[in-house]
């Protein structure tokens, strides 16, 4: 698997998955990161892996054509065959998922489809569980369409949302279980274990049904 992963923040996922990759744990190259702007610290971590960058924002490019077109050429240069979205904030182009078809994941923090849609991302989406007083709120990995959070789920784990949190708790302990649940699905896709059938998402030899909730040490 040659990954591609695309970021708009600090990268704490990227690095996730290129710790991964080092131990091991993911078989796959990390071929480039993409982000939307210049200032991300995502470019600092990739720089620290050894990892090409580049910044491709929408906003600077006359016509999204051009936009498409160069996104795509950059993943031909760097032969990427899969993508992974990482807090990425802007929308994927419609050529780009139709030429990556079932070949993009992201990772939400929440139990989608609970918390998603436009808008709904990082400390929104926890703000919102803890306004809603739900008990339980976790982390999703899921294949990404031409909608925001509505693609068939490889993955998820659920974290229980306590009495006593505050966002910054609870964006904590729901980070913790990223980082741990997407090299893990992208491990998947990169030995094979995955069939997609319409919405639903078959894995070979499907992981062991875990309901522990691991918290941050």
């Amino acid at each position: 698997m040659n990954l591609a992963v695309f970021a708009s923040g600090g990268g704490s996922n990227f690095q996730a998955i290129g710790q991964a990759v080092t131990e091991g744990k993911l078989d796959a190259r990390l071929s480039v990161v993409v982000s939307n702007l210049e200032t991300a610290g995502v470019h600092e971590r990739a720089a620290l892996l050894g990892v090409p960058s580049h910044t491709l924002n929408p906003a600077i490019y006359s016509n999204q054509t051009d936009y498409h077109a160069h996104l795509l050429t950059v993943l031909a240069e760097y032969e990427v065959d899969f993508i992974a979205l990482a807090g990425y904030l802007k929308k994927i182009p419609q050529n780009l998922i139709e030429a990556f078809q079932n070949r993009i994941l992201n990772i939400h923090p929440s139990l989608l489809p609970a918390f998603g849609g436009k808008g709904m991302y990082g400390h929104h989406v926890h703000e919102a569980v803890l306004a809603h007083g739900v008990r339980w709120t976790g982390a999703t990995v899921h294949l990404v369409d031409a909608q925001y959070d509505t693609g068939p789920i490889v993955l998820q784990e659920p974290v229980p949302v306590r009495q006593d949190d505050s966002l910054e708790s609870l964006a904590a302990r729901v980070l913790y279980k990223e980082h741990r649940l997407y090299p893990e699905a992208l491990q998947l896709f990169a030995t094979g274990k995955v069939k997609i059938i319409g919405r639903k998402v078959e894995i070979a030899h499907p992981r062991p049904r875990s309901y522990h909730c691991a918290t941050q040490s």
